[in-house]
């Protein structure tokens, strides 16, 4: 029987003899490592595949509307941390300085030998 590395682990595995192009071993992490990666291609890659997930992530935001109220009031130290951390993107986001391209008028003044050479 054929072997080869898994493309998740890089562990030796055995061939499938029905799945020739096997790239990844049967152990779950690199089983859930196969269907993220073929996932985020078929994001990429096919606008049908992203409209049916947005529609289903919508339809379980729409089944399950308390999720978020509900895990914070169970979850505390997860509200105190995200307040933490909010601060902190609140905070970088007011420091930066922000131009406009138009803003900053500056001529550059070619030397004219120079400006003959691209004439």
């Amino acid at each position: 029987m054929e072997t080869k590395r898994c493309a998740a682990c890089g562990q030796e595995f055995q061939l499938k003899s029905h799945s020739p192009r096997q790239a990844y071993c049967s152990e779950p992490a690199c089983q859930r490592a196969r269907k993220r990666r073929w996932q985020k291609e078929k994001l990429q890659t096919d606008p049908d595949y992203v409209d049916n997930q947005a529609r289903a992530q919508q339809a379980w935001c729409d089944r399950h509307a308390d999720y978020w109220r509900n895990y914070r009031s169970e979850h505390p130290d997860y509200v105190d941390l995200n307040r933490e951390k909010q601060h902190d993107r609140n905070a970088w986001n007011r420091s930066k300085v922000i131009a406009k391209m138009d803003v900053l008028t500056v001529e550059i003044r070619v030397p004219s030998h120079l400006s003959k050479l691209h004439r």
